[in-house]
Order: structure tokens, then C-alpha cells, then sequence
């Protein structure tokens, strides 16, 4: 066997990339030396993908994350074949190829994924019933989402004609805030008081139905309570966006999984201080940032987390409160996945790792 065949044998005998599209996706075929045996457009479709795949010996299949990545995955693992979802922000880092197009980019997929697959920084899928519980988890914050700016508004009207709604909190706004109205703008804000009125029901609605679910299907998030802080739906949310505690080797590994660390570029002698790589899912991160700043307000009990925050904001400096927030959000992910895996009992005074 020649030097080179020989080096053949390490790679696998065909690897096919796959870049997806919503109504047609890429697919490229090559095999263990490199040698592209096939290139075509398939449609984005579970009858298409199986006329595609199913009769083919199983083989390595690398495409990147979107979102029919879940269904197609499970369905060429149904086949038999070695199914791995790349990270495209961290395969090609901070700047994307100047030169693309489907068709290479599947190639690059698969001749990338046939040398070595850590360079596809591969993608763990979630399983089949978590999404269908993280539905509305997510239906609820895009409700919060709209509801915040139809306050805001309602407040910025007020303010224009000299006026001022009282300060109260969001779920109370509308019906405060309707025995408030000035004249002039009662027929203008009704309307709008309405529908955040609705608003608010509906993402009741939904936080009664959360906690259910917390409750009944996931009772590990009782411990997760524990916290101050941690209500049903922070609890919740870890615990369906990480799934499984033992993915992660060490509990730190999780403040990295909601990208609440801060990016790495050192060269040499410089290690410039750097913003937070905010990766990872932004509903879990946005969910323990809150917490955050309930422990570090004027009601978070005295606790270990919060003297942690507390020392960080003596320091001063403009953005003080804002670090100390996102460096106890941090220590927040890393003793919840802690209490999680090691199903030890909270203490207030516990010291987060």
C-alpha cells in the first residue's frame, strides 16, 4: 500500500455535505480521497430526503444548523447514517468566506466534515418533546415582547400633554392606568389599554400552564427553586434548554452554553478584555440575567450571589451594576447545573463554583 492510500484508509470511505435550504438544499458527495462522485439540488421535504438517502449505505452526513435541521437529522439517523450539525459561526469564526454559494457551501461541508469532524463544531439537537414544551415558553416572551412597547407608548403619549401614569408593574398597567388617562386621550389609549389588558391575560394564561408543566413533567426544577430568584419559569427553561445535566463535564461549562462569558482573542502577550460571546439560546440567557438582577435588587435576600454581585458594584466604574449582573447571571448557570447533576439541597450561604 502506497503512502498515500494508506492515509486514504483513515477518512471515511464517503462523506456527503449537505447545505439546506427552506425550499431546496445542496447536497455533495465525496469520497475518501477527496474525489467528488456527486453534486445535486434536493428538495427540502421528507419524501425528497428519503428518495435521497434511504437506499444509500450508510454514511457520514455534515450540514449546518437551521431550521430543518431537527426533522432531517432524525430522519437520516433513521437510515443509518452518521448525521453531524455544524455550528457556522464557529466553524468560520468571526468572518464568513467572501465567496459562496449553495453549491460550495455544501462541498466545503463535506470535505471539511471527511477530515476531521471537531472542525464542524458539531450541534446537539434537543429531542423530540422539548421543543413542543419550549413552544410556549417562547410564545410567552414574543407576548411580553409585544406588550412592553404598547407601554411604553401609552407612557410617551401621556408625557406629551404634561401628564404622567402612575408607576406600577406591567401585568397591573392597564387598568391602572385607564382611571389615569387624560381626556384628550381616552379615545386615542382605549384601544391600546385593551389589548395590553389582553396581553397580560394571555401570558397569565401561559404562566399558570408553565408552572403546570414545571410541576408535573420536569420536578427537578423544584430544586432549582430553591434559588431566589428562580421562579417556575427560569427553572423551566434551564432545564429544557440544557436537557440533559451530563452534556457538560463541569458545571462552568454552562455559563458558556447561554454565552455568558466573554469572547477569547489571545495573541502573544496581548489578552484584550473582550464583550460576552452571547451564544446559546437568548430566552435562557434573558431568564437568568433577570434573576440576576432580582438578587442584586432592593428584595434579593442576603446570599452568597448576592455578596459576590455586591463586591463587584464597590468597585464603581460606569458599567458596574451591569457587570456585577452578568457575573452573578454567570455563577446563577453554574450553581443551578451544580444543584442539578449533584441533586444536593440549597443552601443561602452555598458558594457558587
Amino acid at each position: 500500500m502506497s503512502h498515500s492510500s494508506g492515509a486514504t484508509a483513515l477518512f471515511p470511505s464517503v462523506t456527503i455535505g449537505l447545505d439546506l435550504g427552506d425550499r431546496q438544499s445542496q447536497l455533495c458527495v465525496v469520497d475518501a480521497a477527496g474525489t467528488v462522485l456527486e453534486e445535486r439540488k434536493v428538495a427540502t421535504t421528507p419524501d425528497a430526503v428519503r428518495h435521497a438517502f434511504a437506499e444509500r449505505a450508510p454514511a457520514r452526513v455534515v450540514r449546518e444548523v437551521g431550521s430543518h435541521s431537527p426533522w432531517i437529522r432524525r430522519q437520516l439517523a433513521s437510515y443509518g447514517h452518521d448525521v453531524y450539525v455544524a455550528n457556522p459561526s464557529a466553524m468560520y469564526g468571526a468572518r464568513r468566506r467572501t465567496k459562496r454559494n449553495d453549491r460550495m457551501d455544501a462541498a466545503y461541508l463535506a470535505r471539511l466534515g471527511r477530515v476531521d469532524v471537531q472542525l464542524r463544531h458539531a450541534i446537539q439537537h434537543r429531542g423530540e418533546q422539548t421543543p413542543a414544551h419550549l413552544a410556549p415558553l417562547r410564545a410567552r416572551d414574543q407576548l411580553v415582547k409585544a406588550r412592553t412597547p404598547l407601554i411604553n407608548h401609552g407612557r410617551g403619549a401621556v408625557k406629551r400633554v404634561g401628564h404622567r401614569l402612575p408607576a406600577t408593574s406591567a401585568e397591573a398597567f392597564a387598568t391602572r392606568a385607564a382611571a389615569s388617562l387624560p381626556e384628550a386621550l381616552t379615545d386615542a389609549l382605549t384601544p391600546l389599554l385593551t389589548l395590553i389588558a389582553t396581553l397580560t391575560t394571555q401570558i397569565r394564561g401561559f404562566d399558570t400552564q408553565l408552572e403546570r408543566l414545571a410541576t408535573t413533567a420536569y420536578p427537578e426544577t423544584q430544586r432549582l427553586r430553591q434559588i431566589p430568584g428562580v421562579g417556575p419559569l427560569t427553572a423551566l427553561a434551564f432545564v429544557l434548554l440544557v436537557e440533559d445535566p451530563s452534556r457538560f463535564a463541569t458545571s462552568r461549562q454552562a455559563a458558556a452554553y447561554f454565552g455568558l462569558v466573554p469572547k477569547l482573542d489571545e495573541s502573544s502577550q496581548s489578552t484584550p478584555q473582550l464583550r460576552l460571546t452571547e451564544r446559546g439560546d437568548a430566552l435562557g440567557r434573558r431568564y437568568l440575567v433577570g434573576a440576576a438582577q432580582y438578587i442584586l435588587g432592593p428584595v434579593g435576600p442576603p446570599c452568597d450571589l448576592r455578596r459576590f454581585g455586591d463586591a463587584l458594584m464597590v468597585r464603581g466604574g460606569p458599567n458596574a451594576k451591569k457587570r456585577a449582573v452578568i457575573a452573578v447571571a454567570r455563577k446563577l448557570a453554574v450553581l443551578l447545573h451544580a444543584l442539578w447533576r449533584t441533586g444536593t439541597a440549597y443552601r443561602l450561604e452555598h458558594r457558587a463554583a
